[in-house]
């Protein structure tokens, strides 16, 4: 899927996203397990995320915590904690402009200071991200 061959933006699948309800607790726990810290950052609404790396992996774990009266936020029950899968590419909005043209559903679109990301979903809800350099 993407843009036409001739126009096609790099894409890479960097990370899988999942909720937690306590972001130390979680990082502690997949810290035991291997996992390093390789970024963490707060979101422009609120919502708090670390990026962790496993040695030898190329793709990372990210674990996003949304407290209460965030956007995103929702009580976790089992099922609910898979986030969202997250590629990077070289161009968010010829992405999105495909994405439009082969009707797949726009379920976010965050463009602010530092971030440029759009999001589709899948049949069944999961949310896509699609990050990338923010235009100048």
């Amino acid at each position: 899927m993407g843009p036409s061959a001739k126009s096609r933006p790099r894409v890479e699948f960097v990370y899988a996203g999942l909720r937690v309800a306590d972001l130390p607790r979680s990082v502690r726990f997949y810290r035991r397990l291997g996992f390093r810290i390789h970024r963490r950052g707060t979101m422009g609404h609120g919502g708090r995320w670390v990026h962790l790396a496993f040695p030898g992996a190329t793709q990372r774990l990210e674990l996003n915590y949304y407290p209460p009266r965030t956007p995103f936020y929702e009580p976790l029950r089992p099922g609910t904690q898979f986030d969202h899968l997250g590629f990077r590419v070289s161009d968010v909005e010829a992405w999105e402009a495909e994405l439009r043209r082969r009707r797949f559903p726009i379920v976010a679109r965050v463009r602010e200071p530092g971030e440029n990301l759009v999001y589709t979903a899948d049949p069944d809800g999961n949310w896509i991200e699609f990050f990338g350099p923010v235009p100048t």
